[in-house]
């Protein structure tokens, strides 16, 4: 397969990708709706785990390198699934996605330098989150715990970022798989949330598709195309998201949150795609 098919085929994975990402908002809220998120997460990478064990390999610095990356994703996964109890499902993706310009932000504190469309970028995400919040009301604590979800996605990128030049970015997404399920299984066991009927079709569809599947979608798409031609695709997240709100949950955005989302979509591509420096 020639290098132009070959990137065709790793962009269209990629917006697969983004259409899983963007349906689990809206399967998420539906099932903490009714069912304890710390019991979601935990059953959602049992699911997951099952299917990746027979791969794991490793040894004691894979381990450990799990164990702290799956911190920082069950930190993301947790609070997304706290906060959509009490935010819709089209604000938090649009909010999660703030982890995009939040990446380049660290790593300048960090020292590394940051070009000057991701501070543009930046300003501009944090008032399209602004209209999008204040939409209807001022914003609630779902929106709160979705901001931490944005701050834990970055805090994991940068992470996975330094682990994966020793380690090996495929053997770590195995390793964060089971690391998480250890955090859950420790959240659920200082939390002993009171039993509920599970929610098979979420926790199946989470852990077979929106964990698993997923999974090996971003390491067969990343591995064929650019990560700047990754990240405009990565942007596709919370417009899916949106969607499947509107035509799983009947949510939909008034003029204002339409156009805070807009600036939080042209602040990621603009801090990805703008003039260098």
């Amino acid at each position: 397969m020639d290098r132009t098919r070959e990137r065709l085929l790793g962009a269209l994975l990629l917006v697969l990708l983004t259409v899983v990402w963007g349906s689990s908002f809206a399967v998420i809220r539906g099932a903490v709706a009714g069912f304890p998120p710390s019991l979601l997460v935990l059953l959602r990478f049992l699911v997951a785990a099952a299917i990746f064990l027979p791969w794991l390999r490793g040894g004691r610095g894979l381990a450990l390198a799990g164990l702290e990356l799956g911190f920082w994703l069950v930190v993301g996964y947790g609070t997304q699934a706290v906060g959509l109890l009490y935010t819709t499902a089209g604000r938090s993706a649009f909010i999660t996605a703030l982890s995009v310009v939040l990446v380049p932000l660290f790593a300048g504190l960090l020292g590394r330098p940051v070009p000057r469309r991701v501070w543009v970028g930046a300003g501009l995400a944090l008032l399209g989150v602004g209209l999008l919040t204040f939409e209807g009301g001022p914003p609630n604590v779902g929106d709160l715990w979705t901001l931490f979800t944005a701050l834990s996605y970055a805090i994991f990128i940068l992470r996975l970022e330094d682990y994966a030049r020793t380690l090996g970015a495929g053997r770590l997404t195995l390793a964060q798989v089971f690391g998480v399920l250890l955090w859950a299984f420790l959240w659920v066991g200082l939390e002993r949330p009171a039993a509920a009927a599970i929610p098979w079709p979420a926790v199946l569809y989470l852990g077979v598709v929106a964990t698993a599947l997923a999974t090996w979608l971003i390491s067969a798409g990343q591995s064929r195309v650019t990560a700047a031609e990754a990240a405009v695709i990565y942007a596709l997240e919370p417009v899916w998201a949106a969607l499947f709100a509107y035509l799983l949950l009947g949510e939909a955005l008034g003029a204002q949150g339409i156009l805070g989302a807009a600036l939080v979509l042209f602040a990621i591509l603009y801090s990805q795609l703008g003039p260098g420096d």
